[in-house]
């Protein structure tokens, strides 16, 4: 097995965002400050979200063999066994609580919490059981926020709060938009995601009231702190809304696949936007 298997197996396309929003929440708490707590923080929010994903890809093997769209996985597509991908992500997951000891108890709270919640609540019980599924594991998307903030600073401000729910308001809408999109996928698969077990007029309309949801939390920020009022973070934060409600609108008056696989398309740079804008202001 090569070292590409090992790295693909984690879905680096999935933590990546994870570990980004972490690292931001870090330097918006800093005022833009990297040293040896940063470091150290980005690295175990690495190895925890590659090895969450590493560890729930092992539960999802039978799901991803009947998927089109993840049957060319690492599991699937046999370039690493089950077993292997399991201890390969215990072994990560081991090294992200290990580095979060090291660097406050806030941080292995909430390393700890985030890790539950993904790969036990999420994956392992509700993803097939309940179309609540995604509600139920988004708080693990939102840790990583959380980390980052306290591992600056135990005593975590307003805004650290505001953006970690955002995470897990925005998470519906990311994965509902794909469900949709992979319908039948999901119901082959016997995956009970809410926009896939509706009708699609329906879940066109789900999404579209989880989207005004979205933009309309995304709004609190500015209430949070004074440097969310700078034009930077307003205007970054109004755009990224205005292209949201866009295709929202056009989703729900000539509904489509196309545009709702373009909706989805844009809530996937949507938290990056607002995160580094909160960066940026942050140290400026």
């Amino acid at each position: 097995m090569s070292v590409k298997t090992y790295f693909k197996v984690t879905k680096p396309h999935v933590w990546s965002l994870l570990v980004y929003t972490g690292s931001a929440g870090y330097l918006i708490a800093s005022g833009g400050s990297i040293d040896l707590t940063f470091l150290l923080v980005t690295v175990a929010l690495i190895l925890g979200t590659a090895g969450a994903n590493t560890v729930t890809s092992y539960f999802d093997q039978d799901i991803d063999r009947i998927m089109f769209r993840t049957m060319n996985r690492p599991i699937p597509k046999g370039d690493i066994s089950p077993d292997s991908a399991l201890y390969y992500g215990l072994l990560l997951v081991f090294g992200s609580v290990a580095l979060s000891v090291f660097i406050n108890p806030l941080v292995l709270i909430f390393m700890l919490i985030g890790l539950f919640d993904n790969i036990i609540i999420y994956s392992w019980w509700s993803k097939r059981r309940t179309p609540l599924n995604i509600i139920l594991g988004a708080p693990s998307g939102g840790m990583p926020t959380l980390i980052g903030f306290a591992a600056y600073s135990m005593n975590l401000s307003i805004d650290a709060w505001i953006l970690f729910l955002l995470v897990i308001v925005w998470t519906p809408l990311h994965i509902w938009t794909l469900a949709l999109k992979y319908r039948d996928d999901y119901i082959k698969a016997n995956v009970p995601m809410l926009t896939s077990i509706v009708d699609v007029e329906k879940g066109i309309k789900i999404i579209g009231l989880s989207s005004i949801i979205l933009v309309a939390f995304s709004f609190l920020l500015p209430f949070s702190g004074e440097k969310y009022m700078n034009p930077i973070f307003l205007g970054s934060l109004i755009a990224i809304n205005i292209i949201i409600l866009y295709y929202t609108l056009k989703a729900l008056i000539h509904p489509s696949m196309d545009v709702i696989w373009r909706l989805f398309k844009v809530t996937s740079p949507y938290l990056t936007v607002i995160y580094t804008a909160g960066i940026l202001v942050s140290i400026l």
